[in-house]
């Protein structure tokens, strides 16, 4: 349904200039990440604050253009300086945003909002059957009809976020790119709306890309799990596989900091050393070497390129080793 390949995305800083003729510095964003998804599948994209999780998808969805890559849409190359083409990605392709109450238009009715999407790609429907099937689809995610005519600020985090979702699914999609939608939530909310959209994906068939910080909700809903590093991708696996034997060492490090609910159980979390590399200056062997606590000489020197171990994908030289050698390297450390 989605193949992503090779995606790079890059920003221009001007404000790095130490003469006006100077070359303008450039930020790597997005550093040659590819995954596929299909039908009815879920990849949960992980990774600390700034590793490009939602400058990826964004690119994507063509809200930040792609410096190198291409996109594949239900069979067909997304091109996004083709009006038609990015037409049909909009209703192929849909999106939920991080802050559910400043996606929403202040000055529009919910029911408005609903409709909205349907007005523009099925602009052959009747009007009454627009605001019958948003009132529907609205009832659908738990926000009842009678509520249709009140504006966003009336209505919780939580609520805001399931008429943000019931936006998007109005006009059926079959990708739906979900940026964080669940940070901004209480827990026992985020429960909710993750069970919703896990709900909704069985019965719309939906494909879905779930990005969040929480491990924890990650694993809940993901098939497979793709971890990101500086913009680039460090290890893929099935979800519950990475959970239990992660293969990269960063990987391992997010993993320790999950909390477990349960008192009696004590694991100290693994505290990363060392300096993040300037996103400007990238360096030329592997990201993670100046943090990783396995770092090897070569490591500086050579980026590591996706070896397979078991069923994971990771770029790091430790899958080099026989799964013996790599087992006594990991309990020595």
């Amino acid at each position: 349904m989605l193949a992503v390949q090779n995606a790079h995305v890059e920003f221009r800083v001007a404000q790095t200039k130490k003469w006006p003729w100077s070359p303008a510095g450039v930020v790597h964003a997005v550093n040659g990440v590819s995954f596929d998804l299909e039908p009815g599948q879920t990849i949960g994209i992980v990774g600390e604050s700034g590793c490009g999780k939602s400058t990826l998808i964004r690119s994507v969805a063509g809200l930040t253009p792609l410096a190198s890559g291409t996109v594949t849409l239900d069979g067909e190359r997304v091109q996004y300086d083709n009006r038609a083409s990015m037409q049909r990605l909009r209703a192929t392709m849909q999106m939920i945003f991080q802050d559910p109450i400043a996606s929403l238009n202040p000055r529009m009715t919910i029911r408005e909002i609903v409709t909205e999407p349907l007005s523009f790609f099925r602009p052959e429907m009747h009007i009454d059957k627009r605001k019958a099937a948003a009132l529907a689809m609205l009832e659908r995610v738990g926000i009842p009809p009678a509520q249709a005519n009140r504006f966003p600020h009336e209505f919780s985090g939580g609520q805001c976020q399931r008429i943000g979702i019931a936006r998007s699914l109005v006009a059926e999609p079959k990708v739906l790119l979900c940026d964080e939608p669940v940070s901004a939530l209480d827990v026992s909310v985020q429960a909710q709306v993750v069970n919703l959209l896990k709900e909704l994906q069985r019965e719309m068939g939906l494909a879905l890309v779930f990005v969040a910080h929480d491990l924890g909700v990650v694993r809940h809903i993901s098939d497979e799990v793709l971890v990101m590093y500086m913009g680039a991708q460090m290890e893929r696996a099935p979800a519950a596989d990475l959970v239990r034997a992660p293969k990269h060492p960063y990987a391992q490090a997010l993993l320790s900091a999950v909390p477990i609910p349960d008192p009696t159980v004590r694991i100290a979390p693994q505290m990363l050393e060392g300096d993040l590399p300037s996103p400007m200056e990238l360096p030329p062997g592997c990201l993670f070497a100046s943090r990783c606590p396995h770092a090897m000489t070569k490591c500086a020197n050579a980026k590591p390129p996706m070896l397979h171990r078991d069923g994971h994908e990771a770029a790091c030289f430790l899958l080099e080793d026989t799964p013996e050698e790599l087992d006594a390297s990991l309990e020595h450390h």
